[in-house]
């Protein structure tokens, strides 16, 4: 049995190859809910949508978000509406008082739907409306998220990291902000002065969780701060990660990225921006995979491949090598 930990596109596009090692039926992914959002009333929940679509084979992958083809006619028709009322554009977080209204789940994130500032399509739209339904029925997170994998048909294990309200805050020098205003709404180009997982000293890891993580655990090569972090704030999962055979994939070559804020977030916790600053955002990892071209030097077993990823084939050769890995530290 193997458990991923997921979150953004890393990770997701890793899973492409994780068949290359790992049967579906041995297969648990925990996926990052620290970045969802409200927004317009409807629950958002971005890193587990791309796990539901990728396995349900709707996902659109030249963005590695949404639903392939979609249409924006919502999306549109809301921007047409605010221009013509002279309503104001972009990231709108609703005031302090509101953020703890409403859903408990939602707690820190809420945002106005006038002139959505992230781009829903309409059938992705409906995946929401479906989510926020069942939780209005009276669902957990958990229990939709099942419901809708098994509708889009995941043979996978797919578990939202926790059915509480954690919300990633990045402080910056233009205020705090929600996650997807920073990187949605500002492109990621605020300096970075902290980050924060709200809610996370009092968030419960969803169930089943835990359990899965007593199994051998795959972090991809997902942002280490926004997407891993806020899965590691909650009560037990460091503790279980120490306990456990934990073999991470570097999202860095070198001093860069693969893609996202990733070296400007591990700067703004007190790790170095690079794949050397892994070793402290995952001090509890017994393996590393890196790329071949870099040079990082580990006190771990580390072992090295191309780890970028431009096709199943490239994720399956990632994948056979964190079972190298696995092996090596077993």
């Amino acid at each position: 049995m193997v458990t991923f930990l997921s979150g953004g596109t890393g990770t997701p596009k890793l899973l492409d190859g994780a068949a290359a090692a790992f049967s579906p039926e041995e297969t648990t992914v925990v996926a990052n809910t620290g970045d969802d959002v409200e927004i317009g009333g409807l629950l958002v929940s971005p890193d587990v949508d791309t796990l539901i679509f990728q396995g349900g084979g709707v996902l659109d992958r030249t963005r590695w978000w949404g639903i392939r083809d979609d249409t924006h006619r919502t999306h549109a028709a809301l921007n047409d509406i605010a221009s013509a009322a002279d309503l104001p554009d972009g990231p709108q977080y609703l005031s302090e008082e509101r953020q703890t209204e409403g859903r408990e789940i939602a707690r820190w994130r809420r945002f106005s739907g006038v002139a959505e500032f992230m781009t829903i399509g309409d059938r992705d739209r409906a995946l929401h409306i479906t989510r926020t339904s069942l939780l209005d029925q009276g669902h957990t997170l958990s229990e939709a998220t099942a419901r809708l994998a098994e509708g889009f048909g995941l043979t996978i294990d797919l578990l939202p990291m926790s059915d509480d309200p954690v919300a990633s805050l990045v402080h910056t020098d233009q205020g705090m902000m929600h996650f997807q205003e920073f990187w949605v709404g500002h492109n990621g180009e605020p300096d970075v002065e902290n980050v924060e997982f709200r809610g996370s000293s009092h968030a419960e890891p969803a169930p089943g969780v835990l359990e899965a993580l007593e199994d051998v655990v795959v972090i991809g090569p997902s942002n280490p701060v926004t997407s891993i972090g806020p899965m590691l704030a909650l009560p037990g999962v460091a503790r279980a990660l120490q306990e456990t055979t934990v073999v991470a994939v570097s999202p860095f070559l070198g001093d860069d990225a693969f893609s996202g804020p990733a070296g400007k977030l591990m700067e703004a916790v007190g790790a170095e921006p690079n794949t050397s600053g892994l070793a402290t955002a995952y001090p509890f990892a017994d393996a590393f995979v890196i790329d071949e071209r870099d040079g990082t030097e580990f006190s771990r077993p580390t072992l090295r491949t191309d780890i970028t990823i431009d096709s199943r084939a490239d994720a399956s050769r990632i994948v056979q090598t964190v079972a190298n890995a696995i092996d090596r530290v077993s």
